[in-house]
């Protein structure tokens, strides 16, 4: 087996100069796809996806009744529940019987009588499932840093109550659509009716696709393309619907697990269906990240170390980069943008980026505090203590009086001292300027 992938990956990551153009297209499909394969039996997504199965146990009962709330305010309570049986369609017969539970607990739940504490526990038992949903994108997209927590709160809220009133207003629009007398004069003649039948047949999917690119598009802290979000939210889209057909299939014929496990048989499908659609959704976003980085589509998922000499680069460049645009007056750069632009791993630069903010010599602006710019005066800061910091990292070095531990200290320090008498007195500001300037 290990033979064959091996082979398998030379075979696509060969060079493509001598093949034709539809050749070319599939050996990309065939890249995609086997670095799916790869990141899905590395195991990281996979247990990231069985971490939200088990904050999806807790928060989907507060979820539904935020949701419950706000329908109720538009008089749309009871489409609920048929969006949530559909969730759950794939579990066979026995779905009807966890819907109409889970909707005893929601029915049972007064908002209104649980007090500012109970209000808080229940925001926040809703609010940490897209917390741990986000902390999953973000990994995926290989970003360290999580949104603001003001900024979170607001967006996750938005969500929760925005997100509901747009699925009931879309069903809501084609049921007035179907009902305008224009409109049934219209479909009355073929071929139109034969069309508008089968675009209210393709409704639920486009929905599913809408919300699973408005996902890929909103949670990651970085700024993500739609024809990324698009790609991924229609491979997941695809994927859940074919899922949903196949694991009803498979719980219609589990007739062992319903006698070994008797009644808790449809627990156990109800765990199983919430790992496959978190797996899902985690593709789909590790998807849109290739479709978006293509450079980073590789045989290996994890990139090389950092050099001392790349991080020195890095570090440089970065803030010349983010001075020059400070500069122009312009706006700064993502993280995602310093990536393609000095054609680096996104995991080095968001290393260095890192270390760069701990230090205070950049800092985020933007409405998703994802621009980067100076966060000093360029003139105050010396190309010497960039370098410095690019060498020592967020590391330092142990003190050891060993006598080969005190030569090798002084050679460091004797390459640092020339390089500081050297440019002792150019500030960042002035490299920017003046970058062909004499050493």
């Amino acid at each position: 087996m290990n033979n064959f992938l091996e082979r398998l990956r030379q075979r696509l990551w060969q060079q493509t100069s001598a093949i034709t153009r539809t050749e070319r297209y599939l050996v990309n499909i065939g890249r995609h796809i086997f670095a799916l394969a790869r990141d899905l039996l590395e195991g990281q997504i996979s247990m990231r996806a069985m971490s939200l199965v088990y904050t999806s146990l807790l928060s989907l009962v507060p979820i539904l009744a935020l949701a419950f709330s706000v329908l109720k305010a538009f008089g749309a309570h009871n489409t609920l529940e048929p969006l949530l049986y559909e969730f759950l369609r794939p579990l066979g017969g026995q779905a009807d019987e966890i819907v109409a539970n889970i909707m005893g607990f929601v029915d049972k739940m007064k908002v209104g009588v649980l007090g500012s504490l109970g209000i808080s526990l229940l925001l926040y038992s809703a609010v940490s499932l897209i917390q741990k949903v986000e902390s999953s994108f973000n990994y995926i997209w290989r970003i360290s840093r999580p949104r603001p927590v003001s900024q979170r709160i607001s967006d996750y809220l938005s969500v929760l109550m925005i997100g509901p009133v747009l699925v009931f207003s879309a069903l809501g629009l084609t049921a007035t659509i179907s009902s305008n007398s224009i409109v049934e004069k219209i479909i009355s003649i073929e071929p139109f009716g034969l069309l508008f039948y089968s675009l209210t047949q393709l409704l639920p999917y486009l929905l599913i696709v809408a919300a699973f690119s408005f996902l890929y598009s909103f949670i990651p802290n970085t700024r993500v393309r739609w024809r990324a979000a698009l790609g991924g939210g229609l491979f997941a889209g695809i994927a859940w619907q074919t899922s949903s057909v196949l694991f009803a299939s498979f719980v219609t014929g589990a007739t062992n697990y319903n006698a070994i496990y008797s009644g808790f048989a449809i627990f156990i499908f109800l765990l199983l269906w919430l790992h496959v659609g978190w797996l899902i959704l985690l593709l789909g976003c590790q998807l849109s990240y290739y479709l978006q980085h293509p450079s980073q589509l590789s045989p290996d998922r994890v990139a090389p170390a950092l050099s001392g000499r790349g991080a020195e680069y890095l570090t440089l460049m970065i803030m010349a980069l983010s001075g020059r645009r400070f500069i122009n007056g312009e706006a700064g750069y993502t993280q995602e943008e310093l990536a393609r632009a000095l054609n680096a791993p996104p995991e080095h630069v968001a290393q260095t980026v890192e270390t760069l903010l701990r230090q205070g010599l950049l800092i985020e602006s933007g409405r998703k505090r994802t621009q980067l710019h100076p966060g000093m005066d360029l003139d105050t800061i010396r190309l010497t203590r960039l370098w410095r910091l690019a060498r020592a990292g967020n590391s330092s070095i142990p003190h050891n009086t060993e006598a080969h531990a005190v030569a090798v200290t002084q050679l460091l320090d004797e390459a640092e001292s020339r390089f500081e008498k050297a440019h002792q007195d150019l500030s960042l500001r002035a490299f920017i300027l003046h970058p062909d300037r004499d050493a």
